[in-house]
């Protein structure tokens, strides 16, 4: 039993250990038309374990564009560099509940799914919906898939991947779709629903390279501690002035007060330094008169009661 135990703990330190043997690695877009965006991050102890790895993000964080928070766009790991594991995009989806809110009773519905080789090579399988606002009969179902699988033999042979995935997205190739149905039939909407690239073909190589990329993000991460650094000095500047502000206002005050309190003194001073002896009793009378006290008795209780006041 003592042992089992050890064997036990012996597979828990090596599983920890392989634990902290993994490492993260940024899961960037295409270099084009995304520029090595980031998409997200995955850990794996080996990077042989990243390459195939699917990921999937909504449309509008890519382009912002939150009319299309409905779009899914796949990804795929093809290699990984350092720390970086970079991807090919390989189709989109549209999220079921939105593609069954497009179908209703008494509506008709041709579903298709065309697979095209564009022009740089690349293989991808397109499944399209065509709705209508009524019924359609079996013979017009056919010819309505037989105009689209021509419209879109003719439009990737003569498109490149990079340019397919753009019409798809924006919804200019739906748009086109439906104009071509329009002719035999009134159609309602047009749902390319899903693509999926089934075999790569001619990548070309534009936009930024990675290494162009990195220098950019670092420039921006010094640019932002920067402005972070800036605007925390401004604060403490500002706690200052206003520190500044109020130590001068309580100096006022403090002057002020001490002003009113020499005042005061001088006035209380002034006030203990007459000489009630060497006046007469009709002029204590009229202080006492104007102090509102008593003007009976003698001088000497006069003087008395003046200086007590």
């Amino acid at each position: 039993m003592a042992a089992k135990t050890a064997k036990s703990r012996t597979a828990a330190r090596k599983l920890r250990d392989k634990w902290k043997s993994k490492r993260w690695y940024s899961i960037r877009a295409p270099r084009n038309p995304y520029s090595f965006k980031v998409i997200g991050e995955t850990l794996s102890e080996n990077p042989d374990n990243v390459i195939g790895r699917i990921f999937e993000v909504t449309q509008n964080e890519m382009d912002n564009d939150f009319t299309r928070m409905h779009v899914k766009l796949r990804f795929r790991v093809t290699e990984v560099l350092n720390q970086d594991a970079i991807t090919e995009y390989i189709g989109h989806e549209v999220q079921r509940d939105h593609f069954r809110r497009q179908v209703r009773r008494n509506r008709g519905m041709v579903d298709m799914v065309v697979d095209v080789v564009t022009k740089d090579g690349f293989y991808v399988r397109f499944k399209l919906v065509v709705i209508s606002p009524r019924r359609i009969k079996s013979s017009l179902k056919t010819a309505i898939r037989n105009i689209v699988k021509d419209m879109l033999f003719k439009t990737a042979s003569s498109t490149t991947w990079l340019k397919m995935q753009s019409v798809i997205l924006d919804g200019s190739l739906e748009n086109d779709v439906k104009d071509a149905c329009m002719s035999i039939h009134s159609v309602r909407s047009v749902v390319c629903h899903k693509t999926e690239l089934r075999q790569s073909g001619v990548f070309v190589d534009d936009g930024p390279t990675l290494d162009e990329i990195h220098a950019e993000e670092a420039r921006q991460k010094a640019a932002q501690k920067e402005s972070e650094t800036s605007s925390v000095a401004e604060d403490v500047l500002v706690a200052a002035e206003a520190g500044e502000a109020i130590s001068e206002i309580a100096d006022e005050d403090s002057s002020s007060e001490s002003e009113e309190e020499v005042t005061e003194s001088a006035e209380e001073s002034s006030a203990e330094d007459v000489d009630y002896g060497s006046m007469t009793v009709a002029a204590l009378k009229e202080i006492l008169k104007e102090k509102g006290l008593p003007v009976s008795g003698k001088k000497a209780e006069l003087i008395e009661r003046l200086n007590g006041a």
